[in-house]
């Protein structure tokens, strides 16, 4: 096994629960920790048989910058489903959803919420 690390990915999209923030609309930041099984691309060094993590973002950024969700929570999931469905090399799926302008009554530096997939 090995680990791809996509860090701090930023994307404007229109996801929360009030109708300001879809009005609005923010920059969205995502972590994505990939467990990947090289099933022999290593030894034959062959992205065809590998995550091609250039795909892999922009599997990401349909996904942000698709439909409207309400929650991050959600978001997250769409996209380590989207992941693991696109590359069956990944065995584990890590992904991180900060929103630096979440709307609470304080002052913070961002919301994020992590989830793993499979479960």
């Amino acid at each position: 096994m090995y680990v791809i690390r996509m860090m701090n990915c930023a994307f404007f999209a229109r996801h929360g629960v009030l109708d300001e923030e879809e009005m609005l609309g923010q920059r969205f930041y995502v972590d994505a920790v990939l467990t990947v099984d090289p099933d022999g691309a290593l030894e034959r060094d062959d992205i065809t048989d590998t995550v091609d993590y250039g795909v892999a973002f922009k599997e990401i950024e349909e996904v942000i910058t698709g439909k409207r969700r309400f929650l991050i929570e959600a978001l997250a999931r769409d996209v380590a489903t989207r992941l693991c469905d696109r590359f069956p090399q990944i065995q584990r799926a890590e992904i991180t959803v900060r929103k630096p302008n979440a709307p609470v009554p304080g002052v913070l530096d961002h919301v994020e919420v992590t989830v793993v997939w499979p479960q």
